[in-house]
């Protein structure tokens, strides 16, 4: 399953979870910070390639599972 994760830009993902009901909201410095409808707020660096244990924990944090947030991509 983490193999499908490798490689993943930061927009990509951010625009997953967005497709998946967050609502996007600015950080500090170049962070993106989404709240999701669980009311969990995730925050992303919002540029470049991000590492598979991020995301795993933001999709965790998020309430989605990887087979849901793989369908947001």
């Amino acid at each position: 399953m983490g193999r499908r994760l490798r490689g993943l830009k930061a927009r990509q993902v951010i625009n997953a979870f967005i497709r998946a009901g967050g609502i996007k909201k600015l950080g500090k410095g170049s962070h993106i910070n989404i709240k999701m409808p669980n009311g969990a707020i995730i925050t992303i660096p919002g540029r470049g390639e991000l590492k598979v244990g991020l995301i795993k924990a933001a999709i965790r944090k998020s309430g989605l599972t990887e087979e849901q947030f793989l369908k947001f991509l």
